[in-house]
């Protein structure tokens, strides 16, 4: 059931035409006056991102839309595209990011590089269109919460000791550009229990390529929990009927953060696993408000 409605997830995305400019004739509705502007940020074809600006003023800062897919190769970033095309449409301008997944030259340690030099690649080309990235925040759904949540943490990753030879690939001092607050939507927050789980048939093992017993260090790296707590604000968003990503992934993640003292809040809204990337949902809609909370 979950692979068919992520299936008419990406149909649906894949019906959508963005244009760099607004077509002359026939200006459509408002949803579809969007621009797109693609950049590289690396030499393999899965290191881009696309920022999709609205035609009016953008409001401040800018939102990194990170999709999901259990970090495997075959689903991409035509996920985020309707989320970043929404948000679009709402006056924010997104960075719908893409990367390199467990099967096409990602997993460890490259999913997680690719992460961090995607979002730096906003310092580049934020000038270029009048952005200001005083205020940057992640929209991440599922993996991508994960991955959303784990780069807020970037300031602690140091300390949580990569494994030596990925310590380079790894650590961005130089151009990085700082989440300042991060929605997750049903994110995977809590590695070590997705693994006990076993969720979708071994990802977190397939992600870091072997078990935590196997490499302790890069589970303990690349886990959220590992890193709380973080001083950015983090809603952690979870439907009340996930049966892909357990609630206990976020509710574990939350309870760890607030003890910690760290500004998070976890929100339970009705609706599957899909429901918080459907921009027709109101799950999907609790999470734009959410955004549009955090960039102020």
């Amino acid at each position: 059931m979950a692979d068919v409605r992520r299936r008419a997830l990406i149909a649906a995305a894949a019906t959508v035409t963005l244009g760099a400019v607004t077509a002359a004739c026939s200006p459509g509705p408002k949803e579809d006056t969007v621009k797109r502007h693609r950049y590289s940020y690396g030499d393999d074809p899965s290191q881009w991102g696309d920022l999709i600006l609205p035609e009016s003023a953008v409001t401040k800062g800018v939102v990194v839309v990170i999709h999901g897919g259990y970090w495997r190769s075959q689903y991409g970033a035509e996920l985020g595209e309707p989320l970043a095309k929404d948000l679009a449409a709402h006056g924010m301008a997104a960075w719908n990011l893409e990367y390199r997944r467990a099967g096409n030259g990602g997993g460890w340690p490259h999913t997680f590089a690719d992460v961090l030099a995607g979002i730096d690649k906003l310092g580049d080309v934020a000038g270029e269109h009048g952005l200001g990235l005083d205020r940057v925040v992640a929209l991440g759904h599922s993996a991508g919460g994960h991955l959303a949540v784990w780069a807020a943490g970037r300031s602690r990753l140091a300390q949580l000791g990569a494994p030596d030879a990925d310590r380079q690939l790894l650590r961005r001092d130089d151009g990085a550009v700082h989440l300042t607050g991060v929605v997750s939507q049903s994110g995977v927050l809590n590695l070590a229990e997705a693994e006990r789980l076993n969720l979708s048939n071994g990802a977190v093992s397939n992600l870091l390529g072997g078990s935590s017993q196997r490499y302790p260090k890069r589970h303990k790296y690349a886990d959220p929990m590992s890193a709380v707590p973080l001083k950015v604000p983090v809603y952690a968003v979870h439907g009340t009927d996930d049966d892909d990503v357990p609630e206990s992934l976020s509710d574990s993640y939350a309870a760890a953060a607030k003890a910690a003292g760290a500004p998070v809040q976890l929100l339970k809204v009705p609706g599957d696993h899909f429901a918080l990337i459907d921009p027709k949902a109101a799950a999907y809609r609790k999470c734009r408000e959410l955004v549009q909370l955090l960039l102020g």
